[in-house]
């Protein structure tokens, strides 16, 4: 799957990066860098399904594809939008299949609604606008008056004539079949069905109450759209997860899965290494692989090793800007994490030394369910852990064993989502106990090193250590600085900084209280379990580089100056005597 390097377009420009644009026609005429995914055609065509159902976390290039699928197959498709990409080379296809069908394509990627009646309102909008792209169905001489008054009712706009479409709940249900019989009928051929993001919906409904409404309705649509429809050629869905067959794909025989465990079709969503290795050779960023691999590679689908294609691109679109720039968690904006949210929550002491062993780099076994109702994802634990595999956050090592793998952390993204969601969580359940929380703060206030201790130490075994050897001292030190940081936070009458300048150089943390006293913390991580030497270390930084400068410049009338030193699950706290 090669592509000509250095094409270029216009005045001899280089390509634009396609920063969130999901429209191949709009990438292949507008000037953007694509990587060849149009096999993917051929191979769907070759190995034939009736309803093909594409499985793959979320920004792995899905929404494109299926643009590309409506390109290529719709009429009035144009040919020259496939010149000198993989499936112009298979002929015969083209022939046969290219420009040749009507096409559905619905995206339920924005059915996101606080309540049922919402949802479906939405969902009536979505289907009205795909609609409202056949109104030639008025018009046609296919078609007798009962069925162009079934179309009508398809882009029927609500009671108060607003804008948005009103379809009973019988009508919605058959909508997609009803439009794939009419132009069935008007053109004498069989549609072709894409349904983008099918489980959005779901996963929206779940979280806010309405699930078994939504389900419902969801069944009906697909049920009919996609069972027993003889005006069907056969039909594409996309999303993150599988859910099972007995929730919303009932009867459906001739389906089709491809998850992120199947090798057919594992090239296609997402960037190989060496599709990576071109773009970089392309935007003359080759010295930056070390780091891209590093950050955004990892991804075990099939058989293929993958990066996630957002990361990438807008890493190479942020690097061409900024030459120097580090890499960024940029999957990590796209949506929310909630589900490591409510893992960690769920967490009892042996998940979370499992947790610790894959953010150390380390591998575990655990038995995978690919097929769950958003209603059974958070029965228990051991859901979860196949809910982190199928939408990315956790991939396999090696190849299935019946049901069983073994799951790492893919790159060093997900394992800063996972640290991120880490400390976070465990600031949660430390706000719980607010008079433990007091008596924490005010042990560093009133001098008390053995209290800040024992308290930090009792924090820090309830939380996940991080222990990972391929990361530098300095990052593990920002671990427990966020967390201890956290924790100080909590007095809301404190001025609490993090690495503000004072001195000669940045300190780890300085605090202002309004009865004009100072603390400076310094902390570092003692790689050797050394907490003494480490302890030493933070309070002599503090003196050669005068962190309680600022302090002093601010007002405090006292500074109480303390050096950290943490290591796995423990700590060390020092107060600096007067006389140093």
């Amino acid at each position: 799957m090669m592509f000509r390097k250095r094409e270029v377009t216009g005045l001899n420009r280089v390509k634009k990066l396609p920063v969130g644009i999901e429209n191949f026609k709009e990438i292949r005429t507008k000037g953007f860098y694509y990587i060849d995914k149009t096999g993917l055609i051929g191979e769907l065509l070759h190995n034939w399904g009736k309803v093909n159902l594409f499985t793959r976390p979320r920004r792995f290039g899905k929404s494109l594809n299926m643009s590309m699928f409506k390109t290529f197959f719709e009429y009035g498709s144009d040919s020259a939008l496939f010149d000198g990409l993989a499936i112009a080379e298979e002929k015969e296809l083209c022939q046969e299949y290219m420009g040749k069908f009507p096409v559905i394509s619905i995206t339920l990627k924005d059915i996101d609604a606080g309540t049922f009646e919402g949802a479906k309102a939405a969902m009536c909008s979505v289907v009205g606008d795909e609609a409202l792209r056949f109104r030639f169905l008025l018009e046609s001489e296919k078609l007798n008056d009962e069925e162009k008054f079934r179309y009508s009712q398809l882009i029927k706009v609500d009671q108060n004539g607003e804008y948005g479409f009103f379809m009973p709940n019988e009508v919605l249900e058959g909508s997609l079949r009803t439009l794939s019989q009419l132009l069935y009928r008007h053109y004498g051929q069989k549609v072709i069905l894409l349904i983008d993001e099918y489980d959005v919906p779901l996963d929206k409904a779940h979280r806010s109450g309405y699930y078994d409404e939504m389900t419902e309705l969801i069944r009906g649509v697909f049920s009919r759209c996609l069972k027993s429809n003889d005006s069907l050629q056969f039909a594409v869905l996309t999303g993150c997860l599988r859910i099972a067959k007995e929730s919303i794909f009932t009867g459906l025989n001739n389906f089709k899965i491809y998850s992120v465990s199947n090798a057919r079709f594992d090239e296609y969503f997402g960037f190989s290494d060496d599709e990576v290795k071109e773009m970089l050779e392309y935007y003359d960023l080759t010295d930056s692989y070390p780091v891209i691999r590093e950050w955004y590679d990892g991804f075990h689908i099939g058989n293929t090793d993958i990066y996630c294609p957002w990361d990438v691109i807008n890493y190479i679109d942020l690097l061409r800007d900024e030459p120097d720039a580090g890499p960024k968690a940029f999957w990590i904006n796209t949506s929310g994490n909630d589900i490591i949210r409510k893992f960690l929550r769920m967490a009892k002491a042996s998940t979370r030394r499992e947790i610790e062993l894959l953010i150390d780099g380390e591998s575990i076994r655990k038995e995978i369910k690919e097929e769950l109702t958003y209603r059974e994802l958070y029965q228990n634990i051991e859901n979860i852990w196949s809910v982190l595999f199928t939408t990315g956050y956790l991939t396999k090592q090696g190849k299935m064993e019946g049901n069983a793998c073994r799951l790492v952390i893919p790159n060093r993204e997900i394992r800063q989502i996972f640290v991120e969601q880490i400390r976070e969580w465990f600031q949660e359940e430390a706000r719980k106990d607010e008079v433990k929380l007091d008596a924490f703060c005010e042990a560093f206030a009133s001098g008390d090193a053995e209290l800040a201790e024992r308290q930090f130490n009792a924090y820090l075994k309830k939380t996940i250590s991080i222990r990972d050897t391929a990361v530098r001292k300095e990052k593990k030190e920002n671990f427990y600085h966020g967390i201890l940081l956290g924790l100080l936070s909590h007095r809301g009458d404190w001025d609490v900084s993090s690495n503000a300048e004072s001195g000669t150089g940045y300190s780890d943390i300085l605090v202002e209280t309004e009865d004009d006293l100072g603390i400076v913390i310094e902390i570092k991580y003692a790689s050797d379990g050394n907490l003494e030497a480490g302890c030493r270390e933070a309070l002599e930084q503090i003196r050669d580089k005068d962190y309680a400068a600022r302090l002093v410049e601010d007002g405090m009338e006292r500074i109480v100056k303390y050096g950290i030193a943490c290591w796995k699950k423990k700590c060390k706290v020092e107060l600096m005597r007067e006389a140093e």
